[in-house]
């Protein structure tokens, strides 16, 4: 089989040459002959008739029948020696082969052979188109005698060439000859002929030949060749350059075909109107639609490639084309207006105006269309306006007839094809492409200085608001349509399903927004048909729950952003706020009647739940604020929300079960699900309350706050918020609930806290099940794992101290002799058990990654002792600091002589930190906490370890010395003020002023015996006061009793222990201070009890005694020197006083000031109070600062301490502050007496 006949090379010859005529476009599309090397190199890739053709048969066939038994002598062979073993060095038994083959004889002779006859079949291809080549240039020649001499030309050439069918290139002769042969003069055999020969050349050869120019000329006037075919034939050469050819070349024939159609419209040939519908079945009408066609594929594949050539040759094809679309009649002209121009033509090719849409994408391109637009064809755009604004004419004049609108915007709705357009349609195919236009031109800040645009029948010039309230006005003045559209408007043409597109861009493009849609124009315009229902006036609306959805969804994406939320509480300028309602209180009374079902047109009405559901989202988009809540409160929403699901949920429950084999199955499932639906739809708008402080004091006194966690956590559960935003905000709904007892016992009756502690312990312990192990874990290197870190920060945002203390209280730790590797821990309880107080063998043994485990517990400890009265709490339940003492203790090495030395360990050096953390209180100047990371070097850490009490005096901070008094004129004005025995009126204020004049100057000088001078006058002034004293608090007088025998609680007697261990550090207090402090504690005790009233309740800290510490009379205590007398004479006084329930907190503790539903509650006022507004402040003033707080998941209530914060450095801002949020705090502190504030 190695050698080959001259029937075999002649059989090669004839399949070459089919599998080259095969590819010849591939080839002649190439720029260059190393393209078409590379085409032919990847043609197995690229054609998929590749192993079709019979030369790659062949080929096939041939190595077969050659290689083919050596190829299966060597698989024999080494399969067997496989078997044994025998084979290495090799990956595979294929590479092995595939080497022995190429290295055999028989392949070499193979591959000799097909070299040697492909070398001469090659060459036998080349000489035969050499022949061609010469038989073509002398028929050329011949043909330019005849035709110089005035002969025929009928037979010039044959059709059936070599020429015609050969791959080659064509030469600049053979080009001149074509575009001489293209002249219209000639005659119409021989322009056919040489436009065939004119296709099949390669168009980059025609592109850049010298002869291109007059080819080119003759081309375009071709183009109004009466021979349908032969136009064709020209349009198919346009798209085959289009698709092969770079921009620099193609962008001439764009141009040429823009050039020809514009000179036909202004011609006059074209006599078509609009009035007389559109016949496309017409063969004139047909062509000039292809054509238009080709002109738009172009425009939307153009700009993909543009940018990479020079700037004029995108301007050449942006300026034919907007000076085609601008070609109308003249004005005077008696149909001008009933003129059907190119820009109709284009609409039904392309009727959403992609072309647009793509060429203003890029700021490269839309900065040349919009600078055009601007100087040369803004007829453009005033065309387009008035289109938009005739077709909301004609709506508006249809509705108010209560009629539907006929064929003008009707689609087609049987599947029936049709070939013709009325009149109607085609203005509604006209008026569709230019809404999109402007619809995209406005979103640009160049596109919106076209604006305003000056109209001829309009006095006014029509601005960018008068345009986006247009568009508006077109949501519920446009036609109904079927039901769906409500749902779904994706490839529809409907008008408001078109405005909706627009106007939800708008809200998605911030550069654009601000412009387009807040001012109060435009939300009046959206909110008219609200406006309307809500006044009784008449509504002529299409479809009016379409109408309401739409606008319910545009208000919805503007709350979504801080200026959009602002403009619709406050209007537009929210200094100057109009004497109307703002939209926030239209929305806010339009959503109370639509709950109560109070809007008689909607009544009975299918979709009117998902018009309420559209409606409450957005007042949650308001509520789920400080602000927005503030200004939504007057209306009672909660109120109206916790109602309806009332009412909803007593419906679900009456709802029949459906009976086996009855017809009414569907329609009882049906009728099941949809008010399922609804129920969590008004849960989760309950829900979102409590994202707020005060919200969440709202939603308590609903009733459903066990309701809407068993909800919240039952999505979760399912998964069912993917959103990152939503995400977020459960973490915070999770946080402000904790906060609450209420919601810390709803958290943990849900199954909530047990699904997180599980989850914490799979991560720790177990880790992912869906997880493929094929490596080991790596060791942890962070103290906290990452894969920990969410499942930490989610434990820190649950466990306050309100909610520590409602699962912790009074319960003992399970301290088992046995745990099982089985055993998952299910509450907080069990996360202390296991992995904070190890104190046992069989803890230590239960866990698979100890030291991980255990420092991810002590972390958490260190966070929680962060809260004093946590602290307290687990120091006397559980002995915390006595378990890590005796963990220190053991952490030793073995001497033989004298203790051992403490092992350095994570652990260890844990235990150290927190240790010192929970002993000693105080700020960063008054403790010195030991690091937790190790040290380079000889002694990595330098920090003493200890086992038992006393500290180290290292961590003592050295308290530093009281500057020598000074005498200050400011501070004597001061003293002298307080002092004097009269206090005229006036006297606060002066005092006040008098105070921030020596903050500002010397802020150390007012301290000890000063401070406490101060605080006390001007308490006792105030407390005389009938205005300012807000309590009534009765006579108590103060008995000398026998404090050791009063029973203080653990926690009062460890906090009294702490309170004056400090204050003796800071030399404020002697030592008899102890029964000083104890006579202040109980005596307050005593006094606030004769104004508590008795409430039963399930909750842990409405149990008889404040459920804390009493800090502030123990500070009072200090600031006082230890003067037991005058410290209770202060507090007595100060109780009077509105602020004491806000600083003071145990004075409100089942307190009979506050309504008994609001003590039930377990909130004390400074959280729905203080706190609510402390996070409007802070959105307020410092927005990244409260973005950060809800992006981790905690709130800014949480915090209680600010280190390192100096007032006196502040104070002007502070008094700024203070002049503009103190009014409003005031009036939400003086109605804590009221229910739902």
């Amino acid at each position: 089989m190695s050698n080959f006949t001259s029937e075999d090379e002649a059989l090669l010859q004839s399949m070459l040459r089919q599998l080259l005529q095969s590819v010849k476009d591939k080839i002649t599309g190439a720029p260059s002959v190393e393209c078409a090397e590379e085409i032919l190199l990847h043609l197995e890739e690229t054609d998929e008739n590749f192993h079709n053709y019979e030369f790659v048969k062949y080929l096939r066939q041939y190595i077969k029948n050659t290689v083919g038994p050596v190829i299966d002598e060597e698989t024999e062979k080494y399969t067997s020696a496989q078997n044994q073993c025998e084979i290495s060095g090799y990956d595979t038994l294929v590479q092995l082969l595939t080497k022995k083959t190429r290295e055999s004889k028989e392949y070499r002779e193979m591959m000799h052979a097909l070299k040697n006859v492909m070398m001469v079949v090659v060459e036998s291809l080349i000489n035969k188109f050499e022949e061609d080549r010469m038989h073509n240039k002398e028929l050329d020649s011949k043909t330019k005698k005849e035709r110089q001499s005035g002969y025929s030309t009928d037979n010039c050439s044959d059709s059936d060439s070599s020429f015609n069918q050969s791959y080659a290139f064509m030469s600049q002769e053979q080009l001149q000859l074509l575009a001489e042969r293209l002249d219209p003069l000639q005659p119409k055999e021989v322009r056919q002929e040489a436009l065939q020969m004119l296709c099949l050349a390669p168009p980059s050869d025609i592109l850049s030949s010298e002869s291109w120019p007059n080819l080119r000329k003759h081309l375009t006037i071709s183009l109004s060749d009466p021979d349908a075919t032969f136009s064709e034939k020209i349009l198919r050469f346009y798209a085959k350059t289009f698709s092969s050819s770079p921009f620099n070349m193609t962008r001439e024939v764009y141009t040429s075909l823009a050039k020809h159609l514009e000179l036909y419209f202004l011609s006059g040939e074209h006599s078509l109107r609009i009035s007389a519908g559109l016949d496309v079945s017409n063969t004139d009408i047909n062509r000039l639609l292809k054509k238009v066609r080709l002109l738009n594929e172009y425009q939307k594949e153009a700009p993909s490639s543009w940018i990479r050539h020079p700037e004029k040759y995108m301007e050449d094809v942006v300026e034919s084309t907007l000076s085609l679309l601008s070609v109308k009649q003249e004005p005077n002209h008696p149909a001008s207006p009933d003129f059907l121009g190119p820009v109709h033509f284009l609409a039904l090719i392309d009727i959403k105006a992609v072309w647009f849409k793509k060429w203003t994408h890029a700021y490269y391109s839309r900065r040349v269309v919009l600078r055009l637009l601007e100087k040369k064809y803004k007829s453009l755009i005033i065309a387009a306006v008035q289109q938009c604004l005739d077709y909301f004419e004609f709506c508006k004049a249809a509705a108010n007839k209560s009629s539907k609108v006929s064929g003008f915007s009707q689609q087609r709705c049987s599947d029936k094809q049709t070939f013709s357009y009325t009149g109607q349609e085609l203005q509604y195919i006209y008026f569709v492409h230019s809404l999109c236009l402007l619809g995209r031109l406005l979103i640009y800040k160049q596109g919106q200085n076209l604006f305003p645009v000056q109209l001829k029948n309009k006095k006014g010039s029509v601005s960018i608001t008068d345009m986006v309230v247009l568009f508006t006005q077109l949501i519920y003045y446009s036609p109904s349509y079927p039901k769906t559209a409500l749902t779904a408007h994706t490839d529809s043409y409907s008008p408001e399903g078109l405005v909706m597109e627009i106007l939800q861009v708008f809200c998605d493009q911030t550069g654009c927004v601000a412009e387009c849609l807040y001012t109060d124009t435009v939300i009046d315009a959206l909110l008219h048909p609200v406006q309307s229902l809500l006044n009784g006036t008449e509504v002529y609306i299409n479809c009016l729950e379409t109408a309401l959805f739409d606008v319910a969804d545009i208000l919805a994406r503007i709350t979504a952003s801080e200026d959009g939320l602002s403009l619709l509480l406050y209007g537009e300028n929210e200094k100057n706020a109009k004497e109307s309602p703002t939209a926030a209180h239209v929305i806010v009374q339009f959503t109370k009647k639509l709950l109560h079902d109070d809007v008689s047109l909607l009544s009975g009405s299918e979709l009117l739940p998902v018009v309420k559901g559209a409606f409450i989202f957005i007042c949650r988009q308001m509520y789920k604020t400080c602000e927005g809540l503030q200004m939504l409160i007057p209306y009672g929403l909660h109120e109206s929300l916790a109602e309806a699901w009332r009412k909803t949920s007593l419906l679900s429950e009456r709802v029949s079960t459906p009976v086996s084999g009855a017809d009414s199955t569907s329609s009882i499932s049906l009728e099941s699900k949809n008010f399922l639906l609804w129920e969590e739809t008004l849960l989760d708008a309950l829900l979102y309350f409590s994202t707020t402080p005060k919200g969440l004091f709202l939603l308590h006194s609903t009733g459903a706050m066990n309701d809407c966690v068993n909800f919240m956590f039952s999505s979760l559960s399912k998964k069912l918020q993917t959103n990152e935003y939503e995400e977020f905000g459960n973490r915070v709904i999770v946080t402000q609930m904790a906060t609450t007892p209420m919601g810390a016992v709803a958290l943990q009756s849900s199954g909530f806290i047990k699904a997180l502690v599980t989850e914490l312990w799979s991560l720790l312990e177990c880790g992912k099940d869906d997880v493929r192990i094929t490596q080991p874990k790596s060791t942890p290197v962070d103290p906290i794992d990452q894969s920990c870190q969410k499942s930490f920060l989610s434990l820190v945002n649950l466990l306050t101290y309100p909610a520590v203390f409602e699962l912790l209280s009074k319960r003992n730790i399970p301290d088992k002799p046995v745990y099982s590797f089985r055993e998952v821990p299910s509450d907080v309880i069990d996360i202390i058990d296991r992995l904070i107080i190890l104190n046992s063998e069989a803890k230590i043994h239960s866990l698979f990654s100890y030291e991980q485990s255990h420092i991810f517990g002590l972390r958490l400890l260190n966070v929680l002792c962060c809260e004093l009265n946590t602290l307290l709490l687990l120091e006397t339940q559980y002995k915390v600091s006595q378990v890590l003492l005796t963990a220190q203790e053991e952490n030793v090495t073995e001497a033989s002589e004298g203790p051992g030395v403490f092992i350095i360990d994570g652990l260890s050096v844990e235990r150290n930190h927190i240790l010192v953390r929970i002993n000693l209180i105080g700020g960063p100047q008054e403790r010195i906490l030991p690091l937790r990371a190790l040290d380079k070097g000889s002694d990595p850490y330098p920090w003493p370890m200890f086992s038992s009490f006393p500290l180290p005096k290292c961590y003592l901070a050295e308290i530093p010395r009281k500057a020598e008094f000074r005498q200050d004129k400011d501070l004597d004005k001061l003293l002298t003020l307080l002092r004097s025995p009269e206090k005229p009126t006036g006297w606060a204020e002066n005092c006040r002023r008098q105070f921030c004049k020596v903050m500002k100057a010397r802020s150390d000088s007012i301290g000890g015996p000063v401070l406490a001078e101060l605080i006390e006058k001007f308490v006792s002034h105030l407390s005389e006061s009938r205005t300012d004293c807000y309590f009534s608090t009765g006579n108590y007088k103060a008995m000398e009793i026998d404090v050791k025998k009063e029973g203080l609680s653990s926690v009062q007697q460890l906090g009294l222990e702490m309170t004056v261990r400090y204050g003796k550090y800071l030399n404020l207090l002697k030592e008899d201070a102890e029964n000083g402090l104890c006579f202040v504690l109980v005596n307050c005790e005593k006094f606030l009890k004769q104004q508590q009233r008795t409430v039963v309740s399930s909750l842990c800290c409405l149990q008889e005694r404040y459920a804390g510490y009493d800090w502030f009379a123990s500070s009072i205590f200090l600031i006082m020197s230890g003067d037991r007398e005058r410290t209770l004479t202060f507090l007595q006084q100060f109780s009077r006083l509105l602020v004491s329930a806000f600083l003071w907190l145990p004075r409100l503790h089942l307190s009979i000031h506050l309504p008994v539903t609001t003590v039930e509650y377990g909130i004390h006022p400074i959280y729905f109070c203080s706190a609510h507004h402390i996070e409007m402040l802070l959105k307020a003033e410092l927005p990244l600062v409260c973005s950060a707080f809800h992006m981790s998941g905690f709130t800014p209530s949480q915090e209680e301490a600010l280190h390192g914060f100096r007032v006196s450095d502040y104070l002007d801002y502070m008094e700024n502050l203070e002049a503009i949020y103190r009014p409003m705090l005031l009036k939400d502190m003086r109605t804590i007496r009221v229910q739902n504030t």
